[in-house]
């Protein structure tokens, strides 16, 4: 699949199909994420991958109720790793660390789309709850929880706003 067709055809899926999905193709997957840029190349991110249908339903009630987290075979969960990010870059390091987690599960959808498989980009959720089910560090902060697995549903495509309401030249 070429680049351009897996960002127009990639979509945000909440029904799953109840097939796993082989470790080998999430490795596949996270070394696409891995491939991201990175604020110095810290790579200021980490992901934690979760199979386990008690921590997935824990974290379906952290993401205000969202069926689909749990029903997915798996969830990864994007974390922005703010201590790497922070010894270099002091105070603007959380700001890096969070761009550099969400460009790598921006990639790993795209990958993923492009191996046939679906996701679906939650960002709403109780950021304490899952950092205390997960036992994140300190400087640790959860960005996206990602449900993965095989789409059991074909949405279209939504509305998108045209280029001139969102493109500027030169300045605002």
């Amino acid at each position: 699949m070429e680049c351009l067709e897996a960002i127009r055809e990639r979509r945000s899926i909440r029904r799953f199909k109840d097939s796993a999905v082989g470790k080998d193709v999430i490795e596949e997957l996270l070394n696409a994420a891995q491939m991201a840029p990175s604020a110095g190349n810290l790579q200021a991110r980490d992901f934690i991958v979760i199979s386990d249908r008690i921590i997935k339903r824990k974290l379906t009630e952290a993401a205000l109720n969202q069926p689909f987290i749990e029903e997915a075979p798996i969830v990864i969960v994007g974390v922005a790793n703010i201590e790497r990010s922070a010894r270099k870059y002091r105070s603007r390091g959380e700001l890096y660390a969070i761009q550099d987690i969400t460009a790598a599960l921006m990639n790993l959808l795209l990958a993923a789309h492009s191996r046939g498989l679906a996701t679906c980009w939650v960002g709403a959720f109780d950021g304490y709850a899952v950092s205390e089910l997960l036992r994140l560090p300190d400087k640790a902060r959860p960005v996206a929880i990602i449900p993965l697995g095989y789409a059991d549903e074909k949405p279209t495509a939504p509305p998108r706003m045209g280029l001139d309401k969102v493109v500027h030249w030169e300045a605002w």
